[in-house]
């Protein structure tokens, strides 16, 4: 570039700062100690933020009896620590606020006095068979559903039917009950395997 250029010309360049002087270190703050005070030290508590300067021999002398609870009790120190956990801030119950654990349907809930639930679909409804209630239109899996026709079951069967026909099946197959007859003993494996994989399943 020229130095006559019209585009040199128009660059703009900031000023050199002055170089300040550079201050010298703090003096360390231990009485009767003329050394450079280049460690800090915590001030205490309710004085978060601020601290001493000490020379490295006495910020050692310091922090060997600094304690951060002097002079609360053991209550109020454990009370500190679990407070300690949420960073101070108030906390409630997970969904429920203040104004809603205070009321008396809340109350009701906790106590189990409160039992009217909407349940648009009947997953809560008490079933008097037993095992989990499921829909009727379910979608099985695909090992879930070869599980069911090992069994020789149908998808909607119940929890009881599920057993009675895993110890009809048991029984049926069993080598013992066929004189060590291999195909037998297969068929015995695959229903013991469909009906523990039922039973993970939460049907039965």
């Amino acid at each position: 570039m020229r130095l006559d250029s019209k585009y040199f010309d128009r660059i703009r360049t900031r000023r050199k700062r002055e170089q300040e002087p550079e201050q010298a270190p703090p003096t360390c703050q231990w009485d009767g100690c003329d050394k450079k005070g280049v460690h800090r030290a915590p001030v205490g508590r309710n004085a978060e933020g601020q601290f001493f300067l000490f020379c490295f021999e006495h910020v050692k002398e310091y922090n060997k009896g600094y304690n951060y609870f002097s002079g609360l009790s053991d209550s109020e120190i454990a009370r500190y620590q679990k407070e300690a956990i949420t960073g101070h801030r108030p906390t409630w119950t997970v969904g429920v606020n203040k104004s809603a654990k205070d009321s008396p349907i809340h109350s009701e809930v906790r106590s189990g006095a409160y039992t009217r639930v909407r349940d648009p679909f009947g997953f809560v409804k008490e079933n008097k068979s037993s095992g989990p209630r499921f829909p009727e239109q379910r979608k099985l899996k695909s090992l879930e559903a070869k599980a069911f026709d090992t069994m020789n079951l149908a998808a909607n069967a119940t929890s009881s039917e599920i057993k009675s026909r895993y110890k009809e099946l048991v029984k049926k197959h069993h080598p013992d009950a066929n004189g060590g007859d291999r195909g037998s003993e297969e068929r015995f494996r695959a229903v013991i395997q469909a009906y523990q994989l039922l039973k993970q399943n939460g049907f039965c």
